[in-house]
């Protein structure tokens, strides 16, 4: 059955505070018009892709709806320039304007995170990690992280990475009593270790990370902490999750996920670190930054700098541990017992069923999220017991706690009907939500 009535449609002005021409009716045909004519084909595909963004309930964690302003600035004139170096010191002419929106999204993070530099030229989340290997080791050196299937990241030394190949890496879990991480064996993995690096954050972890904590145990082995908030970094932005600005020596950071912005990344570090950072970036990993990328991040701090953006991330976390809540009460096992955060990881091994085929169903039932390990999995990653899910994207939106529920709601329909084998549920399922989501447009899309 349906969950709470459907409230009264919003624009996406009230989801997103924007300029008023921003919210034309007409804005997103005269973003697509040339592309129409050039590639029908091309423009189609992106038109079925926003009706499918539009008509389902996105609880992917690592995605999110940028604003139209965004949309704008990742699609400008900007895409054009080449500009190699860094601000006030390129390889090439013509930079009168590249270099001032350039120093806009470093002046816009550093003061947004508190941080003493920012390097706004990574292309991504991955690159950024490589950087902060790059500036502080060789290889061979050893680099303590979380390992993958506890909830860390493939750059944080899997075996399949680059990181993985070219370092030595011990790695650390979590607790299987409680799913926390067990900080005294971090110290105990880092004193017999004595890695050069130490990586805390990752992809799939639902709870407060302790950065104090992971910092007093790299300065007793003499290491370098790296905190990743990729997954983090809007609600660190908003106050709703502890900076680790202060406590870690270098943060890397995507610029999507919770803060809201274009594909791309951070790197920020403490002045004395800066010099090796932007080296390692430049001429180190890469050449030319994507200067369209650079004004859309800038645009992204901008926003994230407003008060309407404290309450956004607030929000996030307040969705999240109501659409735990909700989960818990139909039934499902949620590793640690719920979040602090954005991000829910639950595992459906009482459900009878894996998270593959649950994920496959949920698709179909107009629900999108991925399939994830669990701590202790006893199935393969390719299709493992868990799934990942994240309240960022429907919270922009303009959904709130009563809209879990519903959403929990048709979760527990779909996976039932997945493990019944009863498809029909499923094309059900999509119907309603298809109608829900009418209320909550999204930015950048016709209505």
């Amino acid at each position: 059955m349906l969950g709470p009535s459907r409230p009264p449609a919003r624009s996406p002005c009230e989801i997103m505070p924007i300029s008023e021409e921003h919210c034309m009716s007409d804005a997103y045909e005269a973003l697509t018009a040339n592309l129409a004519a050039a590639d029908p084909e091309i423009e189609r595909l992106i038109e079925a892709e926003g009706r499918r963004e539009s008509e389902k309930i996105r609880l992917i964690a690592s995605e999110n709806y940028v604003s139209q302003a965004v949309m704008e600035a990742t699609g400008s004139i900007l895409t054009n320039k080449y500009s190699e170096g860094y601000a006030g010191k390129r390889y090439y002419e013509g930079q009168q304007f590249i270099d001032p929106i350039e120093q806009l999204a470093v002046d816009r993070a550093k003061e947004l995170f508190g941080a003493d530099h920012a390097n706004v030229q990574p292309y991504s989340g991955s690159p950024a990690n490589l950087a902060v290997y790059l500036a502080f080791l060789n290889p061979g050196d050893t680099v303590l992280g979380m390992a993958l299937d506890m909830g860390g990241h493939l750059t944080h030394g899997h075996a399949v990475s680059a990181t993985g190949k070219w370092f030595n890496n011990p790695r650390y879990g979590v607790r299987k009593d409680t799913g926390l991480i067990d900080l005294d064996e971090v110290a105990e993995i880092a004193r017999k270790e004595r890695p050069k690096l130490i990586i805390c954050g990752g992809t799939a972890i639902p709870r407060t990370i302790d950065f104090a904590g992971f910092k007093a145990i790299a300065d007793e082995v003499g290491a370098v902490l790296m905190a990743d908030i990729a997954h983090i970094a809007g609600l660190v932005a908003g106050g709703a999750h502890p900076t680790p600005v202060g406590h870690a020596d270098v943060v890397t950071t995507t610029t999507h996920k919770t803060l809201r912005g274009p594909r791309g990344a951070m790197i920020l570090a403490n002045e004395e670190h800066a010099k090796a950072i932007d080296k390692a970036v430049f001429p180190g990993l890469q050449g030319g930054p994507h200067n369209h990328t650079t004004a859309a991040i800038a645009v992204a701090l901008r926003e994230a700098a407003k008060a309407s953006f404290k309450d956004y991330a607030a929000q996030i976390v307040k969705n999240a541990k109501a659409l735990a809540a909700a989960l818990a009460e139909r039934g499902f096992d949620l590793v640690s017992g719920g979040t602090d955060n954005h991000l829910i990881l639950a595992d459906l091994t009482s459900k009878g069923i894996g998270g593959k085929p649950a994920a496959k169903a949920l698709d179909i039932a107009g629900i999108e999220l991925n399939f994830n390990t669990v701590p202790f999995d006893t199935r393969k990653p390719f299709d493992p017991s868990g799934l990942r899910l994240g309240t960022a994207a429907v919270t922009t939106r303009g959904m709130g706690e009563g809209d879990m529920d519903a959403i929990a709601g048709w979760i527990d329909r779909a996976v039932g009907a997945a493990k019944d084998g009863k498809d029909a549920e499923l094309e059900v399922i999509a119907g309603e939500i298809r109608e829900y989501t009418k209320a909550f447009p999204i930015p950048g899309w016709r209505a």
